[in-house]
């Protein structure tokens, strides 16, 4: 159970630094790309992205869904429905806020929806970082300083 947590932690901090890096850096620069070439800029943008937190992104479900069903010592109900309850935002904002926004800026350049995408994204970082909140409480629950 142990290393169900751990694998859990490894790919939401993985997540957590990512979403960070893409709030504050990587989309609001999509602004300064421009018009000319944008479009093939977001397409690859689209499919490179989807290697980096594809794998990460469906490791982290598989392992939130596995510790409701195996939870590790100490995990009680509180903890792993929370868990879930982030996690499902995080995926429903995603196809809900993000993935719409991805599609219009890979047929045009749009001002508009890279202001909305970088807005929008908030939702997830949140989520993100109050699931690594989370795992960290747990993990000094489970790891007590002695």
């Amino acid at each position: 159970m142990k290393t169900l947590f751990l694998l859990q932690l490894v790919s939401t901090f993985y997540m957590v630094g990512l979403i960070w890096f893409v709030q504050i850096v990587h989309y609001p620069l999509f602004a300064l790309v421009g018009r000319p070439g944008f479009t093939r800029y977001q397409q690859a943008h689209q499919i490179r992205t989807t290697y980096a937190v594809g794998p990460m992104m469906l490791t982290e479900a598989a392992t939130t869904v596995a510790i409701v069903y195996w939870p590790p010592p100490g995990m009680g109900p509180a903890f792993t429905w929370t868990g879930v309850g982030l996690l499902f935002i995080v995926w429903i904002s995603t196809a809900v806020l993000q993935v719409p926004r991805h599609h219009v800026l890979a047929a045009r350049f749009s001002p508009r929806h890279i202001r909305g995408l970088v807005f929008s994204n908030q939702v997830r970082t949140f989520a993100w970082t109050c699931r690594g909140l989370l795992l960290l409480i747990y993990l000094f629950q489970i790891f007590p300083d002695k």
